[in-house]
């Protein structure tokens, strides 16, 4: 039990690591979740340990050997006709008690006209990323495991060429009688090796802790995670917003941030209703993206993502929907198949 607390700790020692967000490091593919139960859930759900394939490629300390041979494939048609999509394949080997994935994950942003300074067309160009990923995880106990990615990362914008390499590291406690999951993960540690220009870009690291309660006697989930922990103040100014003058002093009026305010940027809260092995419907909240990018006069949904995932015959089928902005919506398929399940039903 005391170990626990030790290796969260020996996790989080790595957060004196800076972070630059808001377009500050290369290689943003890193960020974008792609699976379909990851946006339903907000985008960030690093605490949930089942058989699904599609977190542990996040998060590489939820691997496990339910997830031996099981394939997954998903696909999101992004923004402005940008695909981006991934296959991943996971395997248990019992010798070494330790489960292995690997996967391949691309953006393509599609082709464009390329023109000098005169707009004079001088044909096309096309531009995408690519992520080649080997993860890792073998339990420690009982209620502990651990698990890391490599990552292996090439981006290509006509002439532009940049690769770098970088590293997760994970760490989960289960309590399954209590229905408790505890999870510390750091992300894209790493650098770039070749850049795009003769200045290095930085890789989005981030650290996040997740905590997920499924109740015993009703077929919720709820979970929270707490993202950019390496950076605690995320509120920024903007500079294009109209200066508001008090009638009565004369003096600017300036709005104060407050500790609540920084402190929900970091939240993620999720829920998932399961109604068994063949259906269940996921519910997520990002706070950061609610206040960065909604319309003052006209909000919507931003922020908010759900989804469904449910199984027909052998095959599980996921659904994710999020709301980035006003005037953008995106809508992952993601696809699992386990061929033990197959090999059952065939014999």
């Amino acid at each position: 039990m005391h170990r626990v607390p030790a290796v969260l700790l020996v996790l989080f020692a790595f957060t004196g690591l800076r972070a630059q967000l808001g377009g500050g490091s290369a290689f943003r593919v890193l960020d974008i979740p792609s699976s379909a139960r990851l946006a339903a859930l907000g985008g960030h759900s690093i605490a949930v340990l089942d058989n699904d394939l599609n977190l542990a490629l996040y998060n590489p300390a939820l691997l496990n050997p339910t997830m031996g041979r099981q394939l997954a494939l998903s696909y999101l048609p992004y923004f402005e006709d940008i695909n981006i999509g991934y296959g991943s394949y996971a395997h248990h080997f019992d010798s070494i008690a330790t489960t292995f994935s690997g996967t391949m994950q691309f953006v393509d942003y599609g082709t464009f006209q390329r023109t000098d300074e005169t707009g004079q067309e001088l044909g096309t160009f096309s531009a995408g990323e690519y992520v080649f990923q080997v993860g890792a995880a073998r339990a420690i106990d009982s209620l502990f495991q651990v698990g890391a990615n490599l990552k292996f990362i090439t981006a290509q914008y006509d002439t532009y060429n940049s690769t770098a390499w970088a590293v997760d590291l994970g760490g989960v406690f289960h309590k399954e009688a209590l229905g408790l999951t505890v999870s510390a993960l750091l992300r894209n540690i790493g650098v770039q090796s070749s850049p795009f220009t003769d200045q290095e870009e930085k890789l989005p690291f981030e650290a996040q802790l997740g905590i997920t309660y499924k109740f015993r006697h009703a077929p919720f989930r709820l979970g929270m995670t707490f993202t950019d922990l390496q950076q605690w103040d995320l509120t920024y100014e903007d500079p294009n917003e109209p200066v508001q003058i008090d009638p009565t002093t004369g003096e600017e009026i300036v709005d104060k941030v407050t500790f609540l305010d920084k402190a929900v940027l970091h939240l993620v809260p999720s829920a998932e209703i399961i109604f068994g092995p063949n259906f269940m419907l996921r519910l997520g909240y990002d706070f950061r993206r609610r206040q960065e990018l909604n319309l003052a006069a006209k909000p919507g949904l931003v922020g908010l993502s759900f989804g469904a995932g449910f199984k027909v015959s052998k095959v599980h089928i996921s659904y994710g929907f999020a709301q980035y902005h006003l005037a953008g919506i995106s809508n992952t398929f993601t696809l699992g198949l386990r061929f033990a399940d197959l090999k059952r039903a065939g014999a």
